[in-house]
């Protein structure tokens, strides 16, 4: 008998949910950073054995919205609770438990075998984990607990283990050869805006956008030309810099993670432009693909 699932990852930002969906995937699929609201879309990997498929989905962090884009982020967190067969809830060994109560709350409600995960349990001691078990089984009574280190690899194999044993039984969803949903644009733009959040302080990687408007690919090369979409004029100069070195080090660094990632030789070239207050705007959200209703077909 063939089993696959859907196994949905989701949490607050920061607990390290990106690190576990690569980890768990064994690719990198999800950029994983140290600032908050790194992900904005809900991406899949998808695992293949002979007689399984587990089709793994990574959501934004969950917040309270103050713009158009975060209520986008959410609506992707909250799709992730209507279509999971398994659900991983991850936290960690500092957050606050009931920081976004009314999320957990509804997480509470399912019905659905749900594991969740206190990661970070190296930067903790044996004392606090254990206390914090105890907190999450009133929390969460119906929960499985499983304390985890994604970034170490401590005790994600156990995990992956429990997943096949609670998976359906049902045919694969996708093609056995297939590794995620997203095309290879959206990866692009993915580790595009990764160099983006790595590089830059203060507002200006919440207030950018990767839009890739060509990618030609042959045998050996890829072709890449994108748009490094701003809210305001001066955060175009920031993100070019003086006499364009700091748009030359994204590209470069781009490249080189593009190239690891694709296997191939890249040619790239970024440019900037100002779209004003695309946060707020539900038009141009659409057009960067922040639909959420789209992301769950």
């Amino acid at each position: 008998m063939h089993k696959a699932g859907f196994v949905n990852i989701v949490g607050n930002p920061n607990v390290g949910k990106s690190t576990l969906m690569n980890r768990l995937v064994g690719e990198r699929i999800s950029i994983a950073t140290f600032k908050a609201q790194t992900t904005r879309h809900r991406i899949m990997g998808i695992v293949n054995t002979d007689d399984m498929q587990i089709v793994f989905s990574d959501t934004p962090g969950v917040l309270k919205p103050n713009y158009m884009l975060q209520e986008s982020m959410l609506a992707f967190s909250e799709s992730a609770l209507q279509d999971a067969d398994i659900l991983l809830y991850v936290t960690d060994v500092v957050e606050n438990p009931e920081k976004n109560a009314d999320f957990l709350e509804k997480v509470g409600k399912m019905t659905i075998p749900i594991i969740l995960l206190i990661n970070k349990i190296d930067e903790s001691d044996e004392k606090k984990v254990g206390e914090l078990v105890e907190l999450w089984h009133r929390l969460l009574p119906k929960a499985e607990i499983l304390p985890i280190s994604a970034l170490n690899k401590f005790g994600t194999d156990v995990l992956l283990k429990r997943i096949k044993e609670l998976l359906p039984d049902s045919p694969p969803f996708f093609d056995k050869d297939q590794l995620t949903d997203k095309p290879a644009r959206f990866f692009v733009s993915e580790i595009i805006r990764e160099k983006i959040l790595l590089y830059y302080d203060k507002e200006i990687p919440y207030s950018v956008e990767v839009s890739v408007e060509s990618f030609k690919e042959d045998k050996k090369h890829i072709h890449i030309n994108a748009v490094i979409y701003v809210e305001r004029e001066s955060q175009k100069g920031i993100v070019i810099g003086h006499n364009g070195y700091a748009l030359k080090r994204i590209g470069t660094e781009a490249r080189k993670s593009l190239e690891r990632f694709f296997g191939k030789s890249i040619f790239l070239e970024l440019f900037v432009k100002v779209d004003k207050d695309w946060r707020s705007s539900k038009r141009e959200l659409e057009n960067f693909g922040y639909n959420a209703a789209q992301s769950c077909d």
